[in-house]
């Protein structure tokens, strides 16, 4: 009888003890791309994910890096298990997801809100899982305009000639700039600011976040402005190697970016406060117009050569449909 006793209380403890550690939280390596640095905001948007992220049996180690190019390489040579970075890095890895900051594609931030909803959705994580990577997480950064050192650059034709930053490691820039008759000056997150800001190149693209941070004041002094047209709405994606997150994790991961949008979106309205209006300037709505069809055209090819995912532009193409019905693209005209 004591035997019997003594094995039931062995097999107890031992329930018991897979019980706890089976609820023990897993233990992952987070790099997050942040400019600032470890004071940056998009470390404290990451602290408050990391703070959920306990609850649904992750505890996240965050490691923040001033680099992208570094964050995204240490991705793929494991010393991540996921990497925040811009979606336009991200597109190395998930294509899908990498498209939505293609060229003209979402024009409005209520569009980039409804396109949020939808890749929150379960629905779409087959689609956002792709050579042995997963996208965990998408947020805003607002749209990019084009920020130039002569306001008189104010249209494509005044373009030709000036130098243009464009990321590197995107070559759709490189091709949209040089068909513009621009001459396109490679450059990357942690340098473009700089060269804008010294002169070296005339033209840069950038989210107004970057206005302060980046002290891009300096390259608009004395006669600069910024483009009131929004080129492409510009997003930061969580990209994690698919067999070191949970796929219920990552599920509520999506989902948690998606809940906390309104969060970002007031954080990008405190940043854009900060940009003084007199760099605005207005361009006629005919010039709009011409530009839309530009970028049409831009995405049509950059669909024909691979560059981006004909699923996400058709996805973001009923986007542009159900919010406005009377666009040239819905109506056949």
């Amino acid at each position: 009888m004591i035997k019997r006793v003594t094995a039931l209380c062995a097999a107890l403890a031992l329930s018991l003890a897979g019980t706890a550690a089976a609820q023990a939280p897993i233990e992952r390596t987070i790099c997050v791309f942040d400019i600032a640095g470890q004071a940056g905001p998009t470390m404290a948007a990451m602290q408050d994910w990391r703070a959920a992220a306990l609850g649904w049996g992750l505890k996240a180690n965050l490691r923040v890096y001033t680099n992208e190019q570094v964050a995204a390489e240490d991705l793929k040579a494991g010393q991540c298990d996921a990497s925040l970075m811009t979606g336009l890095r991200a597109r190395q890895f998930n294509k899908y997801s990498g498209t939505l900051d293609s060229i003209g594609a979402l024009p409005t931030m209520e569009h980039m809100k409804l396109a949020l909803q939808v890749l929150a959705h379960p629905s779409r994580a087959e689609k956002l899982t792709a050579n042995s990577y997963e996208v965990i997480g998408i947020a805003p950064i607002g749209p990019a305009y084009l920020f130039v050192n002569d306001r008189e650059i104010n249209t494509l034709a005044k373009a030709a000639g000036k130098k243009v930053a464009v990321l590197d490691f995107d070559p759709t820039q490189a091709k949209m700039v040089a068909a513009a008759g621009a001459t396109p000056v490679p450059s990357d997150i942690t340098n473009f600011a700089g060269k804008f800001n010294n002169g070296s190149v005339d033209v840069i693209a950038a989210p107004l976040v970057a206005y302060s941070v980046l002290e891009l004041y300096k390259g608009l002094q004395p006669d600069g402005g910024i483009i009131d047209y929004p080129l492409v709405q510009l997003t930061i994606q969580v990209v994690a190697r698919e067999d070191r997150i949970p796929a219920d994790i990552a599920q509520k991961s999506r989902e948690y970016f998606y809940q906390n949008l309104d969060r970002v979106l007031e954080q990008l309205d405190r940043e854009a406060q900060a940009v003084d209006d007199k760099w605005w300037v207005d361009i006629p709505d005919n010039d709009k117009r011409e530009y839309e069809l530009m970028m049409q055209d831009a995405r049509d090819q950059m669909r024909k050569e691979g560059y981006y995912d004909g699923d996400m532009l058709d996805l973001l193409h009923k986007i542009r449909c159900k919010l406005d019905g009377s666009r040239a693209e819905c109506t056949g005209g």
